[in-house]
């Protein structure tokens, strides 16, 4: 398996340079260019339509360009090898509905070459409180039930590269602390697209903000704060970008 600091000559995990995709004339990626170093937290913040979910496509590997290159660790994310330590949510991830939660996890688990798989199993399980639906087919969870074995299924194999679409979506307050926390101790590249700002400033330290499709602004949690004024909250600062009013 690839390890964590397996990077390209710049230190960066994950690269993306003048990309555009088009979906039925509609543009989603307009001349895209971000970076992010390995080891580093990110949230990718965005209006809905700004090209969020299709930026994590696209650095996966699900969709490819029409113009412009991705990276992930130096390599084409088209390239199977380069998915290797890669754990990946998408927006409302399904799971295999026919098979139980626990088969689940093991295939995946199996899949992706996972060590010691049952006490792997057994961690995530436990950890996210799914122990007693272990047998029970994923078309029978609740919706909150889902994300939490989708999250898990992400992350079975200890990826050194996480992406995450809305990771929090369905999940009660509890709940979202023991995902938080369990997120926090993976020593791993994170890029998460989100909406809520509080999610941002618990899982990552920088932030992209994207728009039509291309980034508007990038930098530190503290520099974003720093571009309101002390009375402002980040989401107001947020949405002032977003807009486009200084």
């Amino acid at each position: 398996m690839l390890s964590g600091n397996f990077q390209d000559h710049t230190g960066n995990c994950i690269s993306l340079s003048s990309v555009t995709k088009t979906f039925s004339r509609v543009r989603a990626i307009n001349d895209l260019s971000l970076s992010i170093p390995c080891g580093q937290k990110y949230a990718l913040l965005g209006p809905n339509g700004a090209g969020k979910s299709t930026t994590l496509k696209l650095i996966v590997g699900l969709l490819k360009p029409d113009a412009g290159s991705v990276s992930i660790r130096g390599m084409n994310p088209m390239d199977p090898v380069s998915r290797t330590g890669v754990g990946y949510l998408p927006e409302d991830a399904s799971p295999y509905l026919t098979l139980s939660v626990r088969e689940n996890l093991e295939y995946i688990g199996a899949l992706r070459g996972v060590d010691d798989l049952r006490n792997r199993v057994d961690y995530l399980m436990d950890t996210l409180e799914l122990r007693e639906y272990e047998k029970n087919k994923v078309m029978r969870l609740s919706r909150g039930n889902r994300q939490k074995l989708s999250i898990a299924l992400s992350i079975i194999h200890s990826p050194s590269i996480v992406l995450m679409d809305e990771p929090l979506n369905y999940l009660d307050i509890p709940t979202q602390e023991k995902v938080l926390s369990m997120l926090d101790s993976l020593h791993a590249t994170f890029l998460v697209s989100t909406h809520i700002m509080s999610i941002a400033e618990r899982l990552t330290e920088n932030v992209i903000i994207i728009s039509h499709g291309r980034v508007g602004w990038q930098g530190s949690i503290s520099d974003l704060r720093r571009s309101g004024s002390s009375e402002d909250s980040l989401e107001t600062i947020v949405s002032r970008m977003m807009s486009g009013v200084s």
